[in-house]
């Protein structure tokens, strides 16, 4: 077949030799139509191998017939490897060919570039086709899945973010790329590591679903198999991979963390005594690695988040060992510089770190601490720039919100504590502050600026250090000798050094009397200090100079706030007005606007590791830009306010002060109010579960009288049953009677105590709020109340077990039917009458105190809805009245029907010829009778 002969070079003789266009359009037929499998698969073979040459023919022509292979034939995995290769080659530029000119190689790179993203968007316009490309990834032949997963890599290289779309709503999609990291073949699983730090690249979504895919896991165990530190390119590659799923990802860091991956790193740290001969690779991968700590404790994440990254860096030793790379011979500069950088930032914030950094010791003879050794590289100007860039970033973290760290160095330079025999860091700062070198005034500046940050009590001891200039000479203050500093500058040539150092020592002025009024007086004490701030404010000078313009209208209007108007001669009022008259007031602002508004200010704002490209570039810090931003808006109203504005503000302050006393005060009262409300409603509900108590307790004793009296009737009608003649039919209705009268008894005491509650409710409507001190007492006249009705309740739980056991006798002798039997019937009848008529009293007081009580949580709320309470008690004791009627008019009612069967009984006496005794006569003998058993028991 002639396609044959064209893709190996070699024509039929006679023919003429057809154009590569051609060739591909005959092989995509042939692709197209053939139904042999190896007449397809030799057709894609020859398209690979034109695939480079022809790039832009075969892209055009072929593409959608390897994309109809990869979805037919699926069985062979030959053909679909070969379609694989032609689509990497079509969409991924050559890389390997070189031109010779740069110019040539620049523009022909670019337009493989531009080729290769039209052909990536040609192939992703239909998502189904990276679908398609990850389900042939779970093929495990070599030949499909190392071409697939290259593919996949140059598609995401050309147009990152589409693929990635469409890979994260693919089913499964990220963890079928996750498991070509559990390839046993190598060079599969290293191109899937670059494949998943293209993927993963700047999506937060896609980042997550690979860590919680165990990624941590996979990536740190083949980081061990490669050798760690010592490994090769893999390890570099699984290092970028961690950096990527790791940055600016919090949820990430926090799963990071909590696996407990951090106590894993300890192991990469670990170097031996000889550190010479490090190789290229040795360094990336170390490198990479602090970039990884750094990624964990870098100042833009959540404060809780770094802290406890810290605590566990710490503990799990990582941080003792950096200490040992940073005091380490032998170890290269730059991976020296990351160490400090990665140590600053590990112990920046935390106490307990910063505490055993300042008591690490270099080894040396003898020992010195290693932040002194650090400054001597600061200040020294033979060292790097980068280096000492990090070892001033490293002495900022030490002394970020470690006011004991501050201290110590402060005190390095105070009289009584200076050590003539050994080098302090506050020597070093000195020697720095006042050297030959503008770059070491600027850093030693800073550090020593860094060491008064918020620290009143270190600003007021600084002004105790003392300098001896030259012999004969008395000794200057150091904020004295600052100035001197800064006026001799002024006079010597201007360089763009001498800028660097003014705007140091002026940031360093600027912190120190910040805020402080004593450092303020010290300063205006001098009497050339004012006059120098203002002949450099009121200059005309360049474009270097304004910004030293700008920082002289800070340290004057810092005066101005911060001045207690000690000094009769620099007054606030008096320094307005000298501005006023010599520079200017609009002219001031604007000058002290010039700080913010230089380039450099913006760039250090940013984050708080000096990052500078060239040393003169070193102006700003970014701990100074926040005091800036603080004072620039307080300094120009105090400036600008006027004697009358001050008076006003004054007399505001005070009328605030006094409102802040007397809203103390009520604060006060309110709480101790809220203390006496606290303390009822606790009583209220010790005696609310008492009176809860009490009304079970009454509950109870009320069904045991039921159950007596029951069982009473019970024997009642068994003695009927053997007396029936002997008159017992009068007992009941003299019973029913005795009812009657203890319910019209119970009547009669409802409605007095709904008089006396109509009265109560009377006298609280007349009482407008009741007071703490009467619900009190009401309080403890209820607890009284309920500790009485407690004691009736034991006397009467008394009773009625002496009632139990009468019942008990008489229960043994069920066939007795003498009098006696029948007058202690009628007794103990009565008795327990008068024991329920007891307990229904004690519930209804019971239920009375609860509701008092209720009454009086009430009054504690809201006196206001005391009457409607009362109102509704007024209602449930009608109720009670009412319910008392009804029970009344029923038994009315049972005592009608039972004289109705007496009657009827005599009836049918007097037709069986029995003689029956009138009513009144029955009276009669039962009144003797009782008289009899009286006279009985006097016997």
């Amino acid at each position: 077949m002639n396609y044959i002969w064209e893709v190996v070079g070699r024509q039929p003789t006679g023919q003429q030799q057809p154009s590569g266009a051609d060739t591909i359009q005959k092989l995509c037929d042939r692709v197209a139509s053939s139904t042999l499998l190896e007449d397809r698969r030799d057709a894609v073979r020859a398209l690979k191998s034109l695939s480079k040459k022809y790039r832009m023919e075969v892209g055009t022509m072929a593409m959608d017939h390897l994309v109809r292979i990869l979805q037919s034939d699926r069985t062979d995995t030959e053909i679909l490897g070969y379609a694989l290769d032609t689509l990497y080659n079509i969409v991924c530029s050559d890389e390997e060919e070189e031109p010779a000119d740069d110019s040539e190689e620049e523009s022909q790179q670019k337009q493989e570039d531009d080729l290769g993203a039209q052909f990536t968007e040609k192939f992703i316009g239909d998502p189904d086709n990276i679908t398609l490309l990850l389900a042939l990834l779970e093929e495990f032949d070599f030949h499909v899945r190392w071409p697939g997963v290259k593919l996949l890599t140059a598609l995401l290289k050309s147009q990152c973010a589409p693929v990635q779309s469409i890979v994260l709503v693919s089913p499964m999609g990220v963890s079928r790329l996750m498991d070509l990291l559990a390839d046993s073949r190598e060079v599969i699983r290293n191109d899937g590591l670059l494949l998943l730090q293209q993927l993963t690249k700047g999506n937060t979504a896609i980042q997550k679903i690979v860590a919680f895919e165990n990624a941590f896991e996979r990536l740190l165990e083949i980081i061990t198999e490669e050798g760690s530190s010592d490994g090769g390119i893999v390890v570099e590659d699984c290092l970028l991979l961690l950096l990527n799923l790791l940055k600016n990802n919090s949820s990430n860091q926090n799963f990071f963390k909590e696996g407990s991956y951090i106590q894993k790193m300890k192991s990469w740290f670990e170097v031996g005594d000889d550190n010479s001969g490090w190789s290229a690779q040795k360094v990336t991968n170390l490198h990479l690695m602090l970039q990884l700590v750094r990624v964990m404790v870098s100042p833009v994440n959540a404060p809780g988040a770094t802290a406890s990254c810290q605590k566990a860096m710490f503990q799990c030793g990582l941080l003792q060992q950096l200490c040992t790379i940073l005091m380490a011979t032998g170890v290269p500069a730059d991976i020296l510089t990351e160490t400090i950088n990665t140590v600053s930032e590990v112990i920046r914030g935390s106490e307990v770190n910063q505490d055993y950094f300042a008591s690490v010791n270099a080894p040396s003879n003898p020992p010195r601490p290693a932040i002194v050794v650090l400054l001597m590289s600061m200040v020294n100007e033979r060292q790097p720039f980068v280096l000492r860039c990090a070892v001033l970033y490293c002495f900022q973290c030490f002394l970020y919100k470690n006011q004991k760290g501050q201290g110590e160095i402060v005190a390095t330079l105070l009289p009584s504590t200076i050590d003539a025999s050994s080098v302090s860091a506050g020597q070093l700062l000195c020697g720095g502050l006042f050297s030959a070198d503008s770059l070491s005034n600027w850093c030693a500046a800073v550090a020593l600026a860094h060491a008064l940050q918020d620290n009143l009590t270190q600003k007021e001891q600084l002004l105790r250090v003392q300098l001896a200039t030259s012999l004969g000479k008395p000794p200057v203050s150091l904020l004295q000798q600052c100035t001197n500093i800064l006026s001799q500058g002024d006079k010597l040539e201007r360089r763009g050094s001498r800028v660097q150092t003014k705007v140091g020592l002026l940031m360093l002025l600027c912190t120190w009397i910040s805020n402080c009024p004593i450092a303020v007086m010290h300063f205006l004490h001098n009497q050339d200090n004012v006059p120098f701030l203002t002949g450099q404010i009121s200059e005309n000078l360049g474009e270097d100079e304004r910004l030293v313009q700008g920082l002289c209208a800070l340290l004057l209007g810092i005066c101005i706030y911060y001045n207690d108007n000690s000094l009769e001669n620099y007054t606030k009022e008096k320094l307005k007005q000298l501005i006023e008259k010599r520079i200017g007031k609009e002219n001031f602002v604007e000058k002290l606007g010039f700080i913010t508004k230089h380039e450099l200010y913006s760039r250090a704002a940013q984050k708080p590791q000096p990052a500078f490209s060239a040393p003169e570039h070193m102006l700003f810090d970014h701990e100074f830009t926040k005091l800036i931003k603080e004072l620039e808006g307080m300094i120009t109203k105090a400036v600008l306010k006027s004697s009358e504005d001050e008076k006003k503000e004054e007399e505001v302050k005070k009328t605030l002060e006094q409102h802040d006393s007397i809203i103390t005060q009520y604060k006060e009262l309110i709480r101790e109010q809220d203390c006496q409300i606290t303390e009822l409603k606790e009583q209220v509900a010790s005696l609310s579960s008492q009176s809860e108590t009490l009304q079970n307790t009454v509950t109870q004793q009320f069904s045991q009288i039921q159950q007596h009296r029951d069982q009473y009737n019970i024997l009642k009608l068994k003695l009927g049953k053997d007396s029936h003649v002997n008159g017992l039919q009068p007992e009941e209705r003299s019973q029913l009677r005795e009812q009657l009268e203890e319910l019209q008894r119970q009547n009669q005491l409802l409605q007095t105590q709904l008089t006396d509650r109509d009265s109560l409710i009377t006298s609280l409507k007349a009482e407008a709020t009741p007071s703490t001190e009467d619900s009190t007492s009401d309080v403890t006249e209820l607890q009284r109340e309920v500790e009485l009705l407690r004691a009736q309740l034991q006397s009467q739980s008394a009773e009625i077990t002496e009632l139990q056991r009468e019942k008990q006798e008489l229960l043994r002798a069920p066939d007795a039917t003498g009098p006696g039997e029948d007058r202690v019937c009628v007794e103990l009848e009565s008795r327990l009458s008068a024991q329920t008529a007891e307990a229904q009293k004690l519930k209804e007081e019971v239920q009375a105190l609860l509701e008092r009580k209720e009454v009086m949580e009430k009054e504690l709320a809201s006196a206001s809805s005391t009457a409607a309470v009362m109102q509704t008690e007024k209602s449930q004791l009608q109720q009670e009245l009412q319910e008392s009627k009804k029970e009344q008019d029923d038994l009315l009612m049972l005592l009608a029907d039972q004289d109705q069967k007496i009657l009827s009984l005599k009836h049918r006496l007097k037709g069986l010829g029995e003689t029956i005794e009138d009513e009144d006569d029955l009276d009669a003998r039962d009144q003797s009778d009782d008289d009899d058993d009286d006279d009985d028991d006097k016997h």
